[in-house]
């Protein structure tokens, strides 16, 4: 009988360890949207668009001493986007969305392999995307540093796309994969160092971009782009400050900038209050120089009003912004919170007809937290001025009286086993 219990007490052991280094966990995400003006101006004779998607992930992640293990797979899923009884997923949107080691090296250096997020500060140049449902991941090796307050990280990531991984001799180093700055190859050094109530960071990032000749096929070499600057951060008490200043050049891009500056005070334990302004160079309509900044591979809808009217796949190479903004929060309950923004946006450089202002964006969000999952809602609406109508390509009399966007995101987030950090 004292047999049974030392084996038992055992087993047990062994599954506290277990789950002291293994975590498994998951998302469910649906999201339902009604977009009448999202991303551009809608037409007053066009439809609506109203639809819902869903996105599921499932984590798991492995730690003991030497290494990290984390991998993490999703599905998007659009309702009613497959027929009925259809064997298969018509999206093909499944996906290894991360999946990486990383590697203890010892006196605070380490090796992270594979795919993953890569996420910095407010995430300007380099964020997770997560409100898009597929988010955003790299395919890259970091070598990583931390002694104290203090990190270094320097990133590299070559790409390919060749379909047979056994014959890459065959056919050369040339990426076919254009679209949304997808890089060839990638180099980057990050530093950040953190005090009492100030932290800075500095990012030296270069990107590579296939080039081909006259043929489109015929591989050239790459057009490179730099981007170097900094991120501050200072917080005291009720009052914050946080800004950036980056700077972009290289074979096709000279003198670009991205200027930022945000406030904010804490006027009660239920009220945040900010207030900020953000410039972005363009390219000047009468010249063919290039001096549009782009901020990347950021979580750019963070950023320049919730309706995605700039930088979220649109408004590269054009004639940049000035986005003034005040926000507040507003503490409801204690799981319950509403977040009120409105933007002004303007044009860096003047449109053709020397037109610049761009228009007003209001931003409403209200937050509900429950147990165990969250629901969220939103409404945005924006107010359009002339140079709008000019920069999205269509007259006020024919684009709609209103331009909106509402939309409700349930997030649940299960934990199955959580004996560990990832």
């Amino acid at each position: 009988m004292k047999r049974q219990y030392i084996i038992l007490g055992l087993l047990l052991g062994c599954l506290q360890l277990v789950q002291a280094q293994f975590t498994l966990d998951g998302e469910f995400r649906p999201r339902t949207e009604y977009r009448n003006g999202y991303g551009s101006l809608i037409a007053d004779d066009a439809d609506a668009g109203f639809g819902i998607s869903t996105r599921i992930r499932l984590n798991a992640g492995y730690e003991v001493d030497a290494y990290k293990f984390y991998v993490s797979f999703q599905d998007i899923m659009v309702w009613g986007e497959n027929r009925q009884i259809l064997p298969y997923d018509q999206n093909n949107s499944f996906a290894v969305f991360q999946a990486w080691a990383d590697i203890n090296l010892g006196d605070g250096f380490s090796a992270k392999l594979g795919r993953q997020v890569i996420s910095y500060d407010d995430q300007r140049i380099f964020g997770g995307l997560d409100w898009a449902q597929q988010g955003r991941n790299h395919d890259a090796a970091l070598l990583k540093y931390k002694k104290g307050s203090f990190l270094m990280d320097i990133g590299l990531a070559f790409n390919q796309d060749y379909s047979n991984p056994t014959g890459f001799q065959s056919v050369g180093t040339a990426y076919n994969t254009t679209g949304f700055f997808s890089y060839k190859s990638m180099q980057y050094v990050y530093l950040k160092q953190a005090w009492e109530h100030f932290s800075g960071s500095l990012l030296f990032l270069n990107n590579g971009f296939q080039k081909f000749e006259a043929d489109d096929v015929t591989p050239n070499g790459v057009n490179g782009l730099q981007t170097v600057g900094t991120h501050l951060d200072y917080k005291a008490g009720s009052f914050g400050i946080a800004a950036n200043a980056f700077l972009q050049t290289g074979d096709v891009v000279k003198s670009a900038y991205l200027l930022g500056l945000d406030l904010t005070y804490k006027a009660s334990s239920k009220v945040g209050l900010g207030a900020g302004l953000e410039i972005i160079s363009g390219n000047d309509v009468s010249t063919s120089k290039s001096e549009a900044f782009f901020p990347l591979y950021g979580t750019n809808h963070k950023f320049n009003g919730f309706m995605d009217y700039f930088y979220v796949g649109n408004h590269a190479n054009n004639v940049g912004l000035l986005d003034v903004h005040v926000s507040a929060n507003f503490k409801l309950g204690d799981k319950s919170s509403l977040f009120v923004k409105a933007l002004n946006f303007s044009s860096d450089r003047e449109l053709a007809s020397g037109e610049k202002s761009l228009g007003t964006e209001l931003d409403l969000v209200l937050s509900q937290a429950f147990k165990g999952y969250a629901l969220k809602i939103g409404y945005s609406q924006m107010f359009a001025a002339d140079g709008m109508y000019e920069l999205k390509g269509i007259t006020e009399n024919a684009a709609a009286n209103s331009q909106s966007w509402a939309w409700a995101m349930l997030v649940v987030k299960p934990k199955f086993l959580n004996g560990g950090t990832n």
